[in-house]
């Protein structure tokens, strides 16, 4: 490897003072990942402050065979942007790049820096009467580029798709720092692979994102949003066949809470309060929205159709929010969900999908397998009824030492899990990707043909293996036997 003083200088004169620090206390925030489980060390933080200045560090990275792991708000659940432990990495921060460049309500398009906060372009958008349809509970430090690098999804997927679905177009820097301008929102494009797709998942390893072409939605005009308790997890997919089949439109939110999990966060977050005044054994946050005036009021859609599912005993008992603030109170309950359980004790948090039909058998069949197996334990599953995504917790026993008790049945419980998963015909991952947290499992669980694409486009792109090593593609010795 080349004399660091003489690359780190490059680099130093490329992005100026604010762009480059080696300083430990001010590197220490962002060596370690938002679940804890990963710390890792770095030579540098690298804070480019355009497209341009990330493509001539990759280029002097590239030159001397530096790794370069890169890095948007840093709450990723699976160690995604984390350095390993070599110390020989430079972390790529596309923090200072947080501009949004343009915003077209008449073609629904804005394009935006890879930095912007999720939040900060929800709000900018409102401001043009116009909307992104995608959140999730970190949106006040989730990053575009982040959100793209993981194809994030989040609460509104059952109709507007994941980040996958929201992206027209992207600005890249690849391993060479060559600059890939795609950008360009064509409905047509028939110019061979999609590079666009390649890089939308691919958490950083084939290049860094540096913009995004995303697609907006008009502003809501209203929306109604409800509480609604339900039996059983078989009742709740009952109940959203119901919904959707009626009103597929306008339903935008489907997720499904057990008690357990809104028991968590109403001990340890402040300011909720239970929606319903009798407790459900399972809820059901649902939303239903206009984005249009002339469309029917969301809240005389929900009431007559709860009123019908009622009659058909789909529902045992609903609460409307009256207001916006009431809205967001019931939607901070599901957003606060992974919070609550992380302050109640050690658990081990699975992010996992399987086809939307067999959702609700799933929760219901694996549960007490897992809770037979490993005595005092407690599965909390949680999510979005509406796309099969499962957040499905394995919570320790009652007085298990946090970090040992991970440690020690990580191994055990999580193949265990990913095993019932994949033969329930599903993913070991839905929204979070795969980082180093889930790749020896994705090389356990994956068949000779998708490791091998996965190989071949690694190696194709990023021959040196410089960009985010160690993440998403799994290692030689991961990899199944056959």
């Amino acid at each position: 490897m080349s004399d660091s003083r003489d690359w780190l200088q490059e680099i130093s004169a490329c992005v100026g003072p604010k762009g480059l620090t080696m300083d430990a206390e001010d590197m220490a925030p962002w060596l370690t990942d938002w679940r804890g489980r990963y710390t890792g060390s770095a030579q540098a933080l690298v804070s480019p402050a355009s497209t341009r200045e990330v493509a001539q560090v990759v280029k002097i990275a590239n030159a001397h065979a530096i790794a370069i792991v890169p890095q948007g708000g840093n709450s990723g659940m699976v160690g995604g942007a984390t350095p390993d432990q070599s110390g020989e990495s430079i972390i790529l921060s596309l923090r200072r790049m947080n501009t949004i460049r343009s915003v077209s309500p008449c073609d629904q398009l804005a394009v935006c820096d890879a930095g912007v906060i999720l939040q900060n372009f929800h709000e900018a958008l409102a401001e043009h009467g116009q909307r992104f349809p995608l959140t999730l509970g970190g949106k006040g430090s989730a990053t575009i580029g982040g959100l793209v690098s993981t194809n994030a999804g989040g609460t509104q997927v059952l109709r507007h798709g994941t980040m996958r679905s929201l992206v027209a177009g992207i600005e890249a820097v690849l391993p060479d720092g060559s600059i890939l301008n795609s950008l360009a929102a064509l409905k047509k494009d028939n110019r061979g692979y999609d590079l666009k797709q390649l890089l939308i998942g691919g958490e950083g390893t084939l290049g860094i994102v540096t913009a995004a072409t995303l697609k907006t939605v008009p502003a809501l005009v209203d929306r109604c949003v409800t509480w609604v308790g339900v039996k059983t997890p078989q009742a709740a997919y009952a109940l959203f066949q119901f919904l959707n089949a009626r009103e597929s439109q306008s339903l935008e939110g489907f997720e499904i809470i057990p008690a357990t999990c809104l028991d968590s966060v109403l001990e340890h977050i402040p300011g909720t309060r239970a929606p319903l005044a009798q407790p459900s054994a399972w809820n059901v946050l649902i939303e239903i929205t206009r984005d249009q005036h002339d469309a029917t009021d969301p809240r005389i859609t929900a009431e007559t159709l709860l009123e019908k599912a009622f009659e058909e005993n789909l529902a045992q008992d609903a609460a409307f929010a009256s207001n916006e603030t009431q809205a967001e109170a019931f939607w901070k309950i599901r957003d606060s969900i992974a919070e609550a359980e992380r302050a109640a004790g050690p658990a081990l948090q699975h992010d996992i999908s399987v086809p939307i039909s067999k959702m609700a058998d799933f929760i219901t069949e694996s549960t007490p397998i897992m809770e037979a197996k490993f005595p005092g334990t407690e599965v909390a599953a949680f999510g979005h009824m509406g796309d099969g995504n499962v957040h499905y917790h394995v919570k320790a026993p009652p007085g298990a030492a946090g970090t040992g008790w991970t440690l020690e049945y990580a191994a055990k419980i999580t193949p265990m899990v990913h095993d019932l998963v994949v033969a329930a015909g599903g993913s070991i991952s839905a929204e979070h990707g795969i980082g180093q947290n889930k790749r020896a499992e994705l090389g356990r669980l994956s068949d000779k043909a998708q490791l091998l694409a996965l190989q071949a486009i690694k190696s194709a792109i990023d021959p040196k293996n410089i960009m985010n090593p160690g993440k998403l593609v799994p290692l030689a010795s991961e990899q199944r036997a056959s």
